[in-house]
């Protein structure tokens, strides 16, 4: 082996036995395993809850509406947290204004949205 392939040998090694362990274990647990189902061991659950009503239950708009605004909103954090770390070091450079206000537009433009679907109702859960 070159020098270069040599340093990953430990890890084929630990790959090897984590895979030779993991289908020991699914083996013994298949093979000596309890094997004695019963109606309520196979019901359905969720989070401890049984099921009731049909699985093709139709959820309310609303709830994408919410799920989508969340995620435009988390995308707006992903933009400002390094922006928010890097602006020390861009004023430091004398470029601090030309970065606060694009970022200032970015940030109007979200709280604009924001409002407008506040006033929609689109974040009220009672209607």
């Amino acid at each position: 082996m070159t020098p270069q392939l040599g340093q990953y040998f430990p890890l084929l090694i630990i790959m090897l036995m984590a895979l030779v362990f993991s289908g020991l274990f699914i083996f013994l647990a298949f093979a000596f395993g309890p094997k004695n189902p019963d109606p309520n061991k196979l019901d359905v659950y969720e989070c401890g809850v049984p099921a009731t009503g049909d699985a093709r239950h139709r959820f309310s708009v609303k709830f994408f509406i919410v799920a989508m605004i969340f995620l435009l909103f988390d995308v707006e954090v992903v933009f400002l947290f390094p922006w928010a770390i890097l602006l020390k070091s861009f004023k430091s450079q004398g470029m601090g204004w030309e970065i606060f206000w694009p970022m200032a537009v970015f940030l109007g433009m979200l709280a604009v949205g924001l409002f407008y679907e506040w006033k929609r109702g689109a974040l009220d859960w009672e209607k």
